[in-house]
């Protein structure tokens, strides 16, 4: 038998803990919104307008009563955060096509969207950060982060939902690419596996401060490269080189990267 003192203990968590939803309610809802928006995941297909209807009303439902849940950490109704929400689910699904588009023109190895939507893990990571990304521009509190790791877990891809990405945006392989809370990327990216866009501190004194770096229209990031801290921008059109440690800002169009004697080249 466990101790008392660790019953006691334990119950004491139990009974002081936050009321709040689910993680496999949040996790079943989201899968949801992704398998109607991209059926080429889905193993049944929905044929019948009224019936796509009936299922987005579902998840309306769905989305409302999970929020009803922690009602009191909302900085707004929940009625009115699933409106606006629900509202912005067609902007998020044209950004996933610019984002599909740019895998399929990017990547030799891309035969089609199909294959894309169901087999990317780029693609699989960006839908659930976009959907979280959504819920934290309306201050809803652990759900994205709780969708962004649960996309993390199955992809390797780490974005935090706070990230700002635009349109247009390829994440090639993917595994280990790290994007933090305050990056900021343009169109038309292009990064590769193992890529951090990081912080240069984790004082925690900076936690509401600009921490990671923003990096402009059409850059291409290549495996390995670290770039860092909130001050440092990449510019439009330049190329960051495998494995290179970057923490300062670099102009537009310029080449970094290494020789083979470890020395860090800029053109």
């Amino acid at each position: 038998m466990l101790p008392e003192k660790f019953l006691s203990e334990l119950l004491d968590r139990h009974v002081n803990t936050e009321a709040f939803p689910a993680t496999s309610d949040i996790k079943k809802l989201f899968t949801k919104i992704v398998l109607t928006l991209f059926p080429e995941q889905a193993r049944k297909q929905i044929v019948q307008l009224d019936d796509l209807r009936l299922v987005w009303e579902s998840i309306e439902n769905g989305l409302e009563s999970l929020l009803h849940d922690m009602a009191d950490k909302l900085v707004d109704t929940p009625q009115n955060i699933t409106s606006r929400y629900m509202d912005r689910i067609p902007g998020i699904y044209q950004l996933l096509l610019t984002d599909v588009e740019a895998m399929v023109n990017g990547d030799p190895a891309a035969t089609t969207d199909y294959e894309v939507i169901r087999t990317y893990p780029g693609f699989y990571a960006l839908a659930f950060y976009r959907l979280a990304h959504g819920l934290h521009a309306e201050n809803v509190p652990l759900i994205p982060r709780i969708l962004t790791e649960y996309a993390h877990s199955k992809t390797g891809i780490d974005i935090h939902p706070g990230a700002q990405i635009d349109q247009y945006f390829f994440m090639d392989h993917g595994t280990g690419i790290v994007i933090g809370e305050t990056c900021v990327i343009g169109k038309r990216v292009k990064i590769y596996q193992g890529v951090t866009l990081g912080a240069l501190s984790v004082d925690k004194s900076m936690a509401s401060t600009k921490r990671h770096p923003s990096i402009e229209d059409g850059v291409v990031i290549y495996s390995g490269a670290t770039i860092l801290g909130g001050d440092t921008i990449v510019g439009a059109n330049s190329t960051i080189g495998g494995n290179v440690w970057l923490t300062r800002s670099v102009a537009p169009n310029t080449k970094i990267y290494h020789q083979e004697n470890q020395k860090i080249i800029q053109e």
